[in-house]
């Protein structure tokens, strides 16, 4: 029995030691994780405290006239830059108390959602003047949060920071910039290709005081360049990072939709219109196993061709490059030789496809591909969400069923004509929604729009000018059809034969009907300049976005 006893209490303390080990290492593990914790912790409030770093939420408190608003943070977009990098929407700023009767639009997206080259006759400006001429007894507010070079990653964090502002409606039209955008496998801007749980570690410690200072420590400020800083980012269609790309989209779309839904708003997502015929691929990659014989065969069939095709044979120049074709069929600028001469051939349809895949194939990532435009069509459907097909609404109204300059100026960005196709796409969908709304609601005519936008000869000549001069740098100098993008711009970019009178009675028109309108009298500023500096600058003054911000004159100087 003593013996019994003995090795009971030999287990019990050895239960006993267990236990207490057990509990070392819980208090060891725990004090390994809770302390460093705790210090960055208080190294962040000391950091905040000292006025060291910034917020990088996406409002800030300020006034609007006197009044209490929420204004865009300048700072919000920079853990997604390098340093002197950041690029910035159109400025907006929300006021504090929604009226009673207002219903309140927030457009997400990147530079094409934003209206570029000019924000004042995107999308969203061709909406808002229909919504509040068909509802006058309606008050509307369209915020345009487009910025230029953002992607979903920066979207979805947009969202959340409009999501207490009573939104009734959330626009989402974006997918071009997963590549390039920040963290996509394409990018300059951030690492790239990474999980998503990666890319949240990163923004999160990016916005903190804390990886605000250590990634300022040895960082030189970098200037903007625009398309021409991404030339060696090229990712192949086959690339396994296409897959991560595709599947982080699809996350943050989801998590987009889901904070809008939560905050009691509806939701449109709308698939990216691309420019297929006049947009060459910007790059293109050989197959990685493609030998000297089947190179050398591939090349002198594609000069067969091209020579063929310059004879003004297209039927022959097609076979020549189907042969090549089956030597190596996903370089992207073949895929659109075969496109263009098919289309000559007046097989729209079967040029389409091929359009489509050379701008599937194109290495330089700028548009949204095919899978992106499908993410968008398969996750408005399972969340319930309203779809608007821009792909298919601007294809529909191109004479051949394939968009062109007419509708998109080079890749991505929209002419008013495609702006406004796609405006009124969306007011079918929200017109009958609306307490007056009935499904036989009629927008207004583009004409009707753009004498209420001021979209008058001279911006028109500003618009052709502008893209004229995108058009003479890379990657565009790149493109094999470079030469006829720039002949169909030459002519716009000639100064208009419009009066200047003309010009101002146009303006001042549209501001009679809208006096309110800060884009217009911004406009109207940038026409007065070199007539008249001080009417030029009370029209500018008026564009202010919130009390305090800096206005200056086209020539830089400060308006006082």
């Amino acid at each position: 029995a003593q013996v019994e006893s003995a090795g009971v209490a030999a287990e019990l303390q050895d239960s006993h030691d267990v236990i207490a080990k057990r509990r070392r290492w819980i208090l060891q593990i725990a004090a390994a994780i809770v302390v460093p914790v705790v210090i960055l912790v208080m190294v962040e409030a000391g950091l905040r405290g000292a006025g060291v770093g910034f917020s990088t939420s996406l409002l800030v408190p300020c006034t609007v006239k006197g009044s209490p608003a929420s204004c865009y943070n300048l700072f919000f977009a920079t853990p997604y830059f390098p340093a002197g990098m950041v690029q910035t929407p159109r400025l907006y700023s929300i006021p504090a108390t929604k009226p009673q009767g207002t219903y309140r639009i927030f457009v997400l997206g990147e530079s094409a959602a934003m209206g570029d080259p000019d924000s004042a006759y995107g999308f969203s400006r061709y909406l808002e003047v229909m919504l509040r001429e068909r509802f006058p007894s309606m008050k509307f507010e369209v915020v345009n949060t487009g910025s230029v070079a953002i992607n979903s990653h920066v979207v979805l964090r947009i969202a959340e920071g409009l999501a207490d502002q009573k939104p009734d409606l959330f626009i989402i039209y974006s997918g071009n910039n997963e590549v390039v955008g920040p963290y996509g496998p394409g990018t300059m801007l951030t690492s790239g290709g990474m999980s998503m749980p990666v890319v949240r570690s990163s923004i999160f410690f990016r916005s903190t005081r804390i990886g605000q200072l250590l990634t300022s420590l040895g960082t030189k400020k970098r200037e903007w360049h625009g398309m021409e800083m991404f030339l060696d980012q090229q990712v192949p269609a086959d690339s396994p990072l296409m897959q991560q790309a595709y599947s982080n989209y699809e996350e943050n779309l989801r998590d987009t939709i889901r904070v809008a839904q939560a905050a009691g708003a509806k939701v449109i997502v709308s698939t990216v219109a691309t420019n297929l015929k006049d947009c060459a691929p910007f790059a293109s990659l050989r197959r990685k196993n493609l030998s000297p014989d089947d190179l050398k065969k591939w090349s002198a069939l594609v000069q067969q061709g091209i020579d063929l095709d310059a004879a003004n044979s297209p039927a022959e120049a097609l076979k020549q490059y189907q042969e090549a074709a089956v030597i190596d069929d996903g370089y992207a600028e073949l895929e659109f030789r075969l496109a263009r001469v098919t289309w000559r051939l007046g097989d729209y349809k079967v040029a389409r496809e091929h359009f489509l895949r050379a701008r599937d194939l194109d290495t330089l990532r700028f548009r949204a591909d095919s899978i992106v435009n499908e993410i968008n069509r398969s996750v408005a459907a399972s969340s319930r969400v309203a779809l608007v097909d821009a792909e298919k609404t601007l294809s529909d109204a191109a004479p051949d069923g394939i968009v062109g300059t007419d509708l998109i100026y080079e890749h991505v960005h929209m002419t008013p004509e495609g702006n406004y196709l796609l405006a009124r796409a969306i007011f079918a969908q929200i017109a009958p929604a609306l307490p007056q709304g009935t499904e036989a609601s009629e927008p207004l005519s583009e004409a009707e729009c753009e004498r209420l936008l001021a979209l008058t000869g001279y911006d028109r000549w500003r618009l052709a000018n502008e893209m004229f001069g995108r058009l003479q740098k890379a990657p565009f100098t790149n493109q094999l059809n470079h030469s006829e993008q720039l002949f169909h711009f030459a002519w716009g970019a000639e100064p208009p034969n419009e009066n200047p009178n003309d010009t101002v009675a146009q303006y001042q028109w549209a501001i009679a009907q809208h006096p309110d309108d800060p884009m217009l009298h911004l406009r109207f500023g940038g026409f007065l300049f070199p007539y008249n500096r001080n009417a030029a600058a009370e029209q500018m003054r008026m564009a202010q976005p919130w009390d305090g911000y800096p206005m200056f004159l086209p020539d830089g100087t400060l308006i006082q």
